[in-house]
């Protein structure tokens, strides 16, 4: 993955400052994936956007990824390194076409929801709507007994155990889509299961970063009279060893 410049990152993190989750998800998997479209990236599918902000976090911050988290029966506070080297890895395991699924007297054909989907679903006000909008936009056919049934018309027609099926199946085809951690507590030894969501995770990471260096290139400036643009273009390592001989100085 080419690594975008600290100029794009800086833009990327202005832009999100006044965007929520999902804004911001979208100007970080356009950071990670320079050049396309934002239809193109509404179209790709959840896990595929996982993968890439996954490998845009390993290529910006590295490998070890630090997670702290509370028991969710004791309520102890655990903080841990994670290895995020193989986190959001697609396996080949992605469906290439249309997912179907048989159960009883329904035949469904679907395809895995792509970040668009998400996005309308979570526009609904109950878990029940967003379902029901993931139902009719995925659907690619649903036939019961022989006859076709509307997408639109599903939620309220599957029997539960299809619908389980079908996000068995989602699971199953597109596994980078939810990484989900299971931290044994060091207290009482329960398990407490921990989504891990990515771009909370490296926004807050950017953020941290963007800070940083502003105050990096207001020191920078201040002492030598160099612009930001001037300042961003030397590498890591140079402006470190000019914040040190403005310290020594």
């Amino acid at each position: 993955m080419p690594v975008t410049g600290p100029a794009e990152l800086l833009a990327t993190w202005e832009a999100g400052l006044a965007q929520h989750d999902a804004g911001r998800s979208l100007l970080l998997h356009r950071a990670a994936r320079p050049g396309a479209g934002t239809d193109e990236l509404l179209a790709v599918p959840v896990g595929e956007r996982e993968a890439d902000l996954f490998a845009l976090r390993r290529a910006l911050f590295g490998e070890r990824m630090q997670v702290r988290i509370e028991c969710a029966a004791c309520g102890e506070s655990m903080e841990f390194d994670l290895d995020a080297t193989l986190l959001g890895e697609r396996d080949g395991r992605e469906a290439r076409g249309p997912l179907r699924v048989t159960e009883g007297e329904w035949v469904v054909e679907f395809r895995l929801p792509a970040v668009a989907d998400l996005a309308a679903a979570a526009a609904t006000a109950d878990p029940a709507g967003a379902r029901e909008v993931l139902l009719a936009r995925c659907t690619v056919s649903a036939v019961r007994a022989g006859a076709a049934v509307p997408p639109e018309h599903l939620a309220a027609l599957l029997p539960e155990p299809v619908q389980r099926r079908l996000a068995e199946a989602v699971e199953e085809a597109d596994p980078a889509a939810d990484v989900t951690l299971h931290v044994s507590c060091p207290e009482c030894g329960e398990a407490t299961p921990a989504e891990l969501d990515i771009t909370s995770y490296l926004w807050t990471e950017l953020d941290s970063w963007a800070r940083d260096l502003m105050l990096d290139v207001h020191l920078l400036a201040t002492a030598y009279g160099w612009n930001e643009p001037e300042i961003l273009a030397l590498s890591p390592l140079r402006r470190r060893y000019y914040l040190e001989l403005c310290a020594d100085a």
